[in-house]
């Protein structure tokens, strides 16, 4: 019996809770994932999970085996990540999930020249607004734009993220362009509901200190970024969204900004990995890309050299 595999049958069993679900991620059968952990357990002499025709359960025994078993894979696959980060060689997957405008719009070119450079390399790429849980979820890296909570997760910053407001000139030719923050009635504006209705403003000179504060309540709310700016084009309203969506439209002249004197707090992007003694050089070699293709003075801001 191989020991090592055998280890990693019993860690997916008890992990998915599920014969039939760790064989399906295992690309193994029921009967071979069934087998492999009957004789684990014989060779230990000790019953390691409580079956039942719904679900398997770790004993008492189990779990303190499992918590043993995940160790060791862990340190196996830090001694792997150490040894291929000599060599710089990004292979294996890569599981990554990343915003939807954000991928949608900047993320292709450049992953395209990061598999290109790393052939061995399968990447996975789940697009999500929603902050993922990296470690449940099997993430290797995650792209996460705004404050970033406290946790063990360890984090690098990409680039800063500016938001600006913004309408069409048809918009703003018929409600007329607000001089202060005052000026703009709440049911003006498009709600992004990830963000919350409540918009603190800066003074683009005294950036830092919010000077202002506008409340949206226009009667349209979206929890997505280009369905904003789609609104937004068609005249339906005001909305502050970061510039790496709107930042062509800025520039084309499509958009207009309302208030460039102010702007929201300036928040940022960050690639959020899981902590370990040892990053793998995928990980490390796909930020450092991230952060010399997109930082610190990101592309998407050229808008303002119209």
């Amino acid at each position: 019996m191989d020991r090592l595999s055998t280890l990693e049958v019993f860690v997916a069993v008890a992990e998915r809770g599920s014969f039939s679900k760790a064989a399906e991620d295992l690309g193994l059968s029921n009967s071979a994932v069934s087998k492999q952990v009957a004789a684990l357990e014989d060779r230990l002499g000790a019953r390691l999970l409580n079956r039942t025709t719904r679900r398997v359960s770790l004993t008492d025994v189990g779990q303190a085996y499992w918590e043993r078993a995940r160790a060791v894979l862990a340190d196996l696959e830090e001694a792997d990540a150490a040894a291929a980060s000599l060599h710089d060689e990004a292979r294996g997957l890569l599981k990554l999930s990343v915003p939807f405008s954000f991928s949608l719009r900047h993320l292709s070119p450049v992953l395209s020249e990061f598999m290109a450079a790393h052939p061995r390399l399968e990447v996975d790429l789940v697009l999500n607004d929603r902050f993922v849980d990296i470690v449940d979820e099997g993430f290797d890296v995650a792209i996460r734009i705004g404050t970033l909570a406290d946790s063990s997760l360890k984090a690098r910053r990409i680039a800063p993220v500016r938001r600006v407001l913004a309408a069409s000139p048809a918009f703003l030719d018929r409600v007329g362009r607000p001089q202060t923050p005052d000026d703009v009635d709440g049911d003006w504006c498009l709600r992004y509901s990830i963000g919350g209705d409540a918009l603190d403003l800066e003074r683009e000179d005294t950036p830092g200190e919010v000077a202002a504060q506008i409340r949206s309540t226009g009667p349209l709310r979206v929890n997505n970024g280009d369905m904003i700016r789609e609104a937004m084009l068609a005249g339906g309203g005001i909305a502050s969204l970061p510039t790496f969506i709107i930042g062509d439209d800025l520039k084309s002249g499509a958009l207009e900004r309302v208030l460039p004197d102010w702007c929201a707090s300036t928040i940022a992007m960050y690639a959020v990995y899981p902590p370990g003694k040892v990053l793998s050089a995928k990980v490390r070699l796909l930020i450092d890309l991230l952060v010399e293709r997109f930082g610190p003075v990101p592309s998407w801001d050229a808008f303002e050299e119209r």
